[in-house]
């Protein structure tokens, strides 16, 4: 805990500020550190490199589209996949998987609008917030561990959080004399899309501690991106790629071949690393950000790099340290999974990433 939280009402700013400095606490962070190096480094060589995974669920094959989509063809596409989205509830729910049954139901709601659906194994999921085909500015979040079908939800609260704040910060009047900020933001079309375009790792397992699995996902990613490029009809719309946890090293994976697609800003939040020792290492020409909440776990996970028995275990530098060189912003107090809280400095500053506000961010 911090003292934001207000757990150290008893104690003066003379004291906090001398067991801020007491050799005692940083020897015991030292050790803390070195604790979880070891338990990382022996979880990659002890535990098994694939683990048990939930018996298959029965669900039916993606709806057929089209092999490149066009904006006037979204429509057909989001009813086709909400509609592989009940097929695959009815299965689930006929095998017993309740709970599953549940999250694909959601899916099929009339008022979703998915982009691509699998429900085979963990599921992957690219879902629309706002009007794709005529945004000038996308948000494109990448997920972390831990994000399945069964999960979905949060990340679903995620991008409807900064959609509703982009809506609001575009739409919304500041005063009674309309500037010429807010004519430009009135001129801007936003839409945000969450994309679970990989099977992401489990938190408690070792595909989490490798890049294993962004090396996978990084191709699909640059690819979607790529697609993105021909569904906006007013014109390639500018993009702000934001990505969280174990998302930040898919999108480090990712940022080399990225040029020409319109990324202009890659944000990177609560990071574990990004498997780069930089970020001139990223070799991409968008600006990279980077944040971390006061109370956000991640700042424990020891920032290293090893490889044993030819599998890279950590990614490396801290994002938001000066050595890595990002455009590191305030992220307020939150934990790992609170970057999209309303009303959150995190929020606020993802939304000023998006529409391309880069001199408003407030810097940490």
């Amino acid at each position: 805990m911090t003292a934001a939280t207000g757990e150290r009402h008893g104690q003066g700013p003379r004291q906090e500020q001398e067991q801020g400095h007491r050799p005692g606490r940083r020897h015991g962070r030292g050790r803390l550190r070195r604790t979880l190096l070891a338990t990382l480094l022996t979880a990659a060589v002890v535990l098994p490199l694939s683990a048990a995974t939930r018996p298959e669920i029965p669900a039916p094959s993606p709806a057929a589209l089209p092999a490149r989509l066009t904006p006037a063809g979204l429509a057909t596409a989001y009813q086709a996949n909400r509609e592989n989205a009940a097929a695959a509830a009815r299965m689930a729910a006929a095998d017993g998987d309740l709970s599953r049954a549940a999250a694909d139901h959601a899916l099929a709601s009339p008022s979703r609008h998915l982009l691509r659906f699998d429900a085979r194994g963990d599921g992957q999921v690219t879902e629309v917030f706002g009007d794709l085909a005529h945004a000038t500015r996308v948000a494109v979040l990448v997920p972390g561990s831990d994000t399945t079908l069964d999960t979905y939800a949060r990340f679903h609260t995620a991008a409807e959080s900064l959609y509703r704040r982009l809506t609001r910060e575009t739409h919304g009047t500041h005063g009674t004399r309309a500037t010429h900020e807010t004519h430009a933001r009135r001129r801007t079309r936003i839409a945000v899309v969450a994309w679970l375009g990989y099977r992401t790792p489990a938190t408690v397992s070792t595909a989490v501690l490798t890049p294993g699995r962004a090396g996978q996902a990084a191709p699909h990613l640059r690819e979607f991106l790529r697609e993105l490029r021909t569904l906006t009809a007013p014109g390639p719309a500018t993009v702000a790629l934001l990505c969280h946890s174990y998302g930040t090293v898919v999108c480090a994976r990712a940022a080399p071949a990225l040029t020409g697609l319109g990324v202009a800003d890659i944000a990177l939040v609560g990071s574990p690393g990004t498997g780069a020792d930089s970020a001139a290492a990223l070799h991409t020409s968008a600006r990279v950000w980077a944040a971390r909440g006061a109370d956000d776990w991640i700042a424990e996970v020891p920032h290293v790099r090893a490889g044993l028995f030819g599998t890279t275990v950590g990614f490396g530098t801290d994002p938001v340290s000066p050595a890595f060189g990002a455009r590191v912003f305030a992220a307020g107090p939150g934990g790992h999974s609170d970057y999209f809280t309303p009303g959150s400095a995190s929020l606020a500053n993802l939304a000023r990433i998006v529409l391309g506000e880069t001199t408003e961010v407030t810097r940490a």
